[in-house]
């Protein structure tokens, strides 16, 4: 789970339609579980004044954490949920070898995320319908607004070149457990 806070899919910031991310990310959480795969939540700790400001009510996490060995959350300083965090060590220590990324902004977290998953190595699965990021106001002179479906289309078209799979839908992605659990 990249950045699902309240920010982000609550209130006047939320991400369009981001009832639907909530309901497919919801999903995914609870089949992990299940599984008994690792559930690891990153959360991004924003800037002073930003909306996901740490200890702000945008900061806190939307879905509820069931802390322990198989579920837990890492807090990031940058976009990258493995730079600078313990991410890869909790991933390499819990046997993971593939993941399921989904999330928001698709443009800026989810997607340096994936990208370094895939260049680690890891199996990566980002469900074409579990991200999902802002409208891209429209720059005068140089372009329209751009829809926040089609900026998270040109994401996952990206990365699809970049061995992560994309054309899988969140309802069909399978998890296994591993040592202490992966996707």
């Amino acid at each position: 789970m990249v950045d699902v806070q309240s920010a982000f899919v609550t209130g006047g910031g939320a991400v369009p339609d981001a009832a639907r991310l909530v309901e497919r990310t919801t999903d995914l959480i609870a089949r992990a579980r299940r599984s008994g795969a690792l559930v690891v939540h990153l959360q991004n700790d924003g800037a002073p004044g930003s909306d996901d400001e740490p200890h702000t009510p945008g900061w806190e996490l939307h879905h509820a954490v069931e802390a322990g060995p198989a579920e837990v959350v890492v807090r990031k300083p940058r976009d990258d949920g493995f730079e600078g965090t313990p991410l890869g060590d909790l991933l390499a220590a819990s046997g993971v070898k593939a993941l399921a990324v989904c999330g928001v902004m698709s443009e800026m977290c989810v997607q340096a995320t994936a990208r370094t998953a895939a260049a680690r190595g890891y199996r990566v699965v980002l469900p074409y319908d579990a991200h999902a990021t802002q409208d891209i106001p429209a720059a005068p002179g140089i372009s329209d607004r751009i829809p926040a479906a089609t900026v998270s289309r040109v994401v996952a078209w990206a990365l699809g070149g970049g061995g992560v799979e994309t054309t899988v839908r969140a309802s069909d992605v399978a998890f296994t457990a591993a040592l202490a659990g992966s996707a």
